[in-house]
């Protein structure tokens, strides 16, 4: 198990049939931590709205989170009361190099939400169908011997939203609100689209989601802060680069190549 300071998790969404709940276990057997920040959408009360599905695996889930609440580890749930866990709507989390870092969900910065109910709706209820689409591509992908991750949800999300610039609004959004509340950077969800990337000055941090990219934001014990994946078969992938460092990493590349 290794140690580090703090995991940052987002859009779990239990209680659908969605929830990556067995990829985020494997996650969490991983590390010991100080911290553990839940930034929104752990329990999918939305969606349990209109159907339930809570199978062992999820309960698994909310077992260990307050396991580790009541031992040496603090939990701290933004948004929602959750038994042993410290509750915010929102929080200010410094680093071990003293750099403070907005949590927040996110869901004030999107506009299709808050504007338009229905369409919401409709998103949300084609994102699902994307999501199980995708899951019958991996497994099929797994028994070919294709390695990597690709995500047809991820990718319509990046083709499809960004005609209108969904992503990017809401990533400058959340940044505008970092600069005005005079933060080094801010972390959220919502969105299930994770990255690191410096915007204006200030650093934004998406944890993604346990639902198609199974991601987490993990901050080591010398403050670096690095995007982590679990693979379907339950593996943690090397950090995944911000968008920063493979800007940074392309000169060093082209220079190598030209000796």
């Amino acid at each position: 198990m290794k140690r580090v300071r703090a995991l940052f998790l987002s859009d779990i969404h239990l209680g659908t049939r969605a929830c990556q709940a067995d990829r985020l276990l494997a996650f969490l057997k991983e590390y010991e931590s100080e911290y553990i920040y839940l930034v929104g959408d752990i329990i999918d009360l939305w969606a349990m709205s209109r159907s339930i599905y809570w199978p062992s695996a999820h309960n698994t889930v909310v077992q260990k989170l307050l396991r580790k609440a009541r031992h040496h580890t603090r939990v701290i749930f933004i948004g929602m009361s959750f038994g042993a866990v410290d509750i915010a709507s929102e929080y200010v989390h410094v680093t071990a190099t003293g750099k403070r870092l907005l949590l927040v969900h996110g869901d004030d910065y999107d506009q299709v939400t808050t504007c338009h109910r229905w369409l919401s709706v409709l998103g949300d209820v084609s994102y699902t169908m994307l999501v199980h689409i995708n899951r019958a591509l991996s497994w099929t992908r797994r028994k070919l011997g294709v390695s990597g991750h690709w995500s047809l949800a991820d990718y319509a999300k990046r083709n499809v939203l960004k005609a209108v610039a969904y992503i990017g609004d809401f990533e400058r959004a959340a940044a505008h609100t970092a600069i005005q509340r005079g933060m080094d950077g801010i972390i959220c969800g919502h969105i299930h689209t994770p990255v690191i990337r410096d915007i204006d000055g200030v650093r934004y941090i998406n944890c993604g989601d346990w639902v198609d990219s199974c991601t987490a934001i993990v901050e080591q014990l010398d403050g670096h802060i690095d995007l982590v994946r679990t693979t379907p078969e339950l593996r943690l992938v090397d950090p995944v680069a911000s968008q920063s460092e493979r800007a940074a990493a392309a000169p060093r590349a082209a220079d190598g190549r030209h000796g």
